[in-house]
């Protein structure tokens, strides 16, 4: 008789492989760990400037995204209660997670390129458009020591950065190959020379008060009170630079670049797929950081509209309180989750042990979350000054969607009469009278 040879199945032979695999890449990169992470260390140590900047810059690229999924649920659910509707209810709690299937949607959809673009610019448009929004936050102060680079400039930095986003609309309608494109184009250049003046003036009169153009400076200097930020000392510049925001930002009633009535889409009518998504994108992002000038510039910043009235100093070294940590970090949460499920239990007579559990344990743990984020709130600066910084940005979002709820669009000699006729001579008035007080009543 033959023996027979019994092959591995394919479970077998895939398990088997996962394995030599693991041990290979284990292998490897503790071989690299050994080799190069000494160098690296040393490497990094040596440049920390290099790091930070480079740290700083992916957190800014990595929250662009949860930003801009929030302003989109707000304007979904904002406008949709103001219209006396309720708006998406159905993904996610309250529909929360609605904003996130229209972005898979986007990326689900075919990214087609017309017959006789410029496939080059009509490639680059949408980049060119994000990043000068992602580089325009860079210098946004969000709370003490929460920044990605503080420049002494960094106000003239916010102006000449922003401005490129129009030479992305621009390459976008040029290199469409569509006259409804290139029309949009050429509105989003003349909106752009038109409101960059204005927007730009009305900040002087903020930079003559403080006297640097540091935004982190800005907001220092109106520490104190509600009454100490600049919105009292520059009305009229607030006025201004929100009226030009808005037409910087392409938000409604100043949207005349994508007038859907007239130019079917505007600058984006030949594009489809994520190249489509990456210019709204840009634009949701754009609000809240348009939305976050104006806080800085005129709302205090990171800065509390009142003193916080009952100091609180609370040592979290661990040392000898090592027992009472075990304690609260495990025993905690299991007795709590037991506790609160026995309660239910005996007071709601339809509850039953396995929903008593699951509810009690999902209140343990968003009470904890709640108490770790209170103790963090009264112990660590920056977490005060980023609540604060969010509270009053997201504020701005909320308007910025109300004016889209309540506001038509208006008509393109309109929008440029208001920024010269109107805008850029009171922008003018308010330099003149700014200077002449500091002069005359600080001098």
């Amino acid at each position: 008789m033959t023996a027979v040879t019994r092959r591995p199945t394919l479970p077998a032979r895939a398990l088997l492989a996962g394995v030599l695999l693991l041990l290979v890449g284990g292998l490897v990169i503790t071989l690299a760990a050994v080799l190069l992470l000494p160098p690296l260390v040393d490497f990094l140590a040596a440049n920390t400037p290099l790091v930070r900047f480079a740290v700083a810059a992916l957190v800014l690229l990595l929250i662009t995204i949860p930003v801009a999924f929030i302003v989109i649920y707000m304007e979904l659910k904002v406008i949709a209660r103001m219209n006396l509707r309720v708006g998406p209810d159905r993904v996610g709690p309250f529909g929360a997670a609605q904003s996130v299937v229209h972005g898979l949607k986007v990326l689900a959809k075919e990214d087609f390129t017309p017959f006789g673009v410029d496939v080059a610019v009509y490639t680059l448009a949408p980049v060119a458009v994000f990043l000068t929004t992602l580089m325009t936050i860079l210098v946004v102060p969000f709370a003490p020591g929460l920044y990605g680079q503080d420049f002494n400039i960094g106000l003239l930095y916010v102006f000449a950065i922003g401005g490129l986003n129009v030479v992305g609309l621009m390459m976008a309608g040029w290199g469409s190959f569509n006259k409804y494109s290139l029309l949009g184009a050429l509105r989003a250049a003349a909106q752009a020379i038109s409101y960059e003046i204005p927007l730009a003036l009305a900040v002087v009169g903020v930079i003559i008060l403080a006297g640097t153009m540091s935004l982190n400076s800005i907001v220092e200097q109106q520490a104190g009170t509600v009454f100490d930020w600049n919105l009292w000392r520059q009305p009229l510049g607030l006025v201004i630079f929100f009226i030009a925001a808005i037409a910087e930002a392409n938000r409604t009633p100043l949207d005349m670049t994508e007038a859907d009535q007239e130019l079917v889409a505007g600058f984006a009518t030949e594009y489809s797929g994520m190249r489509f998504g990456f210019f709204f994108f840009a634009e949701y992002v754009n609000v809240f950081v348009v939305s976050c000038l104006v806080t800085v510039l005129f709302f205090g910043g990171w800065n509390a509209p009142f003193d916080w009235p009952f100091p609180v100093a609370i040592d979290l070294d661990p040392a000898g309180y090592e027992a009472w940590l075990a304690f609260l970090l495990v025993a905690g949460p299991i007795v709590g989750t037991v506790a609160l499920a026995a309660l239910l239990r005996f007071f709601v007579d339809w509850m039953r042990w396995p929903g008593a559990l699951l509810i009690a344990f999902l209140l343990v743990n968003l009470l904890a979350v709640g108490a770790l984020v209170g103790l963090a709130f009264v112990t660590f600066d920056w977490v005060v000054g980023l609540t604060w910084m969010m509270v009053k940005s997201f504020a701005f979002v909320f308007t910025f969607v109300w004016l889209r709820a309540t506001l038509p669009r208006v008509r393109v000699d309109q929008l440029m009469g208001v920024a010269w006729k109107w805008l850029l001579p009171a922008a003018l008035v308010n330099i003149f009278v700014t200077a002449a007080a500091v002069v005359l009543v600080w001098g």
